[in-house]
């Protein structure tokens, strides 16, 4: 069958969105690499790229069921395969939902892993990421605050939103001894959080606390759409298609109940960073989806999506809120160019 030539603004589009998913897959091998040192031989740093690598992959097909710490309970996204994976990644179980569960139970008896009591903090990534790269942001949370840090995994690409919101549920279902939970959502997590409010329990919704939001598609996304419309619906899933269809799936997030800040990134201009995108954007996002009636406070921090949880201000700038609920003056930094 002949190609159908594009015309020369599909053309362009095509070209800035495959850019662009080049540009995060580059940015997440870098991110890979970064623990490997110039001492290394190629060898090693070839093994431990393709390690990484291969972990970054197999956890977009498992979600979180229950979290301790960094011990998990796993669901896989094709069925009814369970895990149990402990603090450095390696699955130490793997079997029935009934297997994994018992031996989680005694592991937790006899101390092996820990509970988790009190003030806690959930982080959660966004669309097509894996909960590693919510752990720079992480780290920098555990020494800032008084609270257990958890990042919530989940299988972004493979199920809706709806879904993800019911497997956040069992992980809040899960820490019955957790007195105030507050959560930071990168992009898509945000609305995986506002999905599991909409479906929660008033005593669940009264244990949290605050919520601060890093590039939020509040309001959809425009990006989304506009791949639907160049032909590549068909090849979104999950919750990249409720993205799309985003006057179905508005109605079934809430706002959040408790104290929230939004962060935005963007360059403070008429322009921002995409060239695709109307109005200021972080490259994926634009600066008006992010917004939310009920917001306590609102930033807009010149950086790009994917590096939100490297980015000194806004690591600032999540501290304040989740400590204060609004955000400081000190956080509000000039806008590039100007």
């Amino acid at each position: 069958m002949d190609r159908i030539p594009l015309n020369p603004t599909r053309r362009r589009c095509h070209r800035l969105l495959l850019g662009g998913a080049m540009a995060l897959a580059a940015a997440g091998a870098a991110q890979a690499a970064e623990s490997i040192t110039a001492d290394d031989d190629v060898g090693a740093r070839d093994a431990a790229l393709v390690e990484s690598l291969r972990r970054s992959r197999e956890a977009l097909e498992w979600t979180d069921s229950l979290v301790r710490h960094e011990w998990r309970l796993q669901r896989h996204a094709a069925g009814a395969d369970w895990r149990i994976v402990d603090p450095r990644e390696r699955t130490v179980v793997r079997g029935s939902v009934g297997e994994c569960r018992r031996q989680f139970a005694s592991l937790e008896q006899d101390g092996t892993i820990p509970p988790v009591r009190g003030a806690v903090l959930i982080l959660l990534h966004g669309l097509g990421e894996d909960r590693g790269s919510m752990h720079p942001l992480a780290e920098h949370l555990r020494g800032e605050l008084d609270a257990t840090v958890l990042t919530f995994g989940y299988a972004s690409v493979r199920h809706d939103i709806d879904a993800h919101g019911r497997s956040l549920a069992d992980v809040i279902a899960g820490l019955p001894e957790a007195t105030r939970i507050s959560f930071v959502g990168h992009s898509l997590g945000n609305l995986v959080v506002r999905r599991w409010m909409s479906l929660a329990t008033q005593p669940s919704l009264d244990r949290v606390h605050r919520m601060v939001m890093l590039g939020p598609p509040n309001q959809g996304s425009d990006l989304a759409r506009m791949a639907a419309g160049l032909g590549l619906a068909g090849h979104l899933e999950g919750a990249a298609r409720d993205l799309v269809d985003w006057r179905r799936v508005a109605p079934l997030l809430a706002v959040p109940p408790c104290d929230f800040g939004i962060i935005a990134g963007g360059r403070g201009d008429a322009a921002g960073y995409s060239q695709l995108l109307e109005g200021d954007d972080d490259a994926v996002v634009r600066v008006e989806e992010t917004r939310l009636d009920g917001a306590e406070d609102f930033l807009i921090v010149p950086v790009h999506h994917a590096a939100m949880m490297h980015d000194a201000a806004v690591r600032r700038a999540t501290v304040t809120f989740l400590e204060s609920g609004r955000f400081a003056a000190t956080d509000r930094a000039e806008p590039a160019g100007k």
